[in-house]
């Protein structure tokens, strides 16, 4: 009888330490992957952070170079306040926040994208070496955005792939943490012509 029970109790021990032995892998699995996901935020964060950063001189090259459209300048330093303005939780990056820090940044690109539409028909600052200068940066400031969504977008991939994947789902549910995370989608008429008003300018 007191054999029987021995055995019982190994078995017992035996799974419970098994049982905690693949909770544990889990678990570290689902941080591992977790924080690979808030270190490339942080680089996207980084990148928006550039642009933002160059816009400011940008304007100015402008208001200091030519006469010209005081709505777009408007448009871009209000795009940019917003845009600065929403900070995300690296804790908290549900698809509802990455689409409202996504549809800010956003807005703001459609505002330089008009700007340098624009400036097609004011070739005299387009030859600047100032305004060039700053052109180049914040074109090659968005292929960097890209490229780090793009990353961004692969880590969140393989972490939503694992966390619900079962049995992981069951372990992930246990922890608000490790809830499914947004993704960058593409822009909404991404490739449309941007709406040009001359109507109102800016004379320096």
């Amino acid at each position: 009888m007191k054999k029987r029970f021995l055995i019982i109790i190994s078995f017992i021990f035996i799974f419970i330490l098994i049982t905690g032995s693949w909770i544990i892998k889990i678990y570290n699995n689902l941080i591992r992957l977790n924080e690979n996901i808030k270190n490339q935020w942080g680089q996207v964060e980084n990148v928006y952070q550039r642009r933002s950063d160059l816009i400011p001189n940008l304007v100015n090259t402008v208001k200091g170079s030519a006469s010209f459209e005081k709505g777009t300048l408007t448009q871009i330093v209000e795009s940019r306040a917003k845009a600065t303005s929403i900070h995300i939780n690296a804790d908290n990056l549900s698809q509802d926040q990455i689409n409202k820090f996504q549809k800010a940044q956003e807005n703001l690109n459609n505002s330089i994208g008009k700007l340098f539409f624009i400036m097609e028909n004011y070739p005299t600052l387009k030859a600047t070496q100032n305004f060039s200068e700053l052109q180049n940066q914040l074109e090659g400031t968005e292929n960097r955005i890209n490229v780090e969504r793009n990353r961004f977008n692969d880590q969140v991939n393989n972490f939503n792939t694992y966390r619900n994947q079962f049995p992981e789902i069951i372990i992930s549910n246990f922890f608000s943490k490790f809830k499914e995370k947004g993704y960058f989608k593409s822009q909404i008429n991404a490739n449309k012509t941007p709406i040009v008003d001359f109507s109102v300018i800016l004379v320096i």
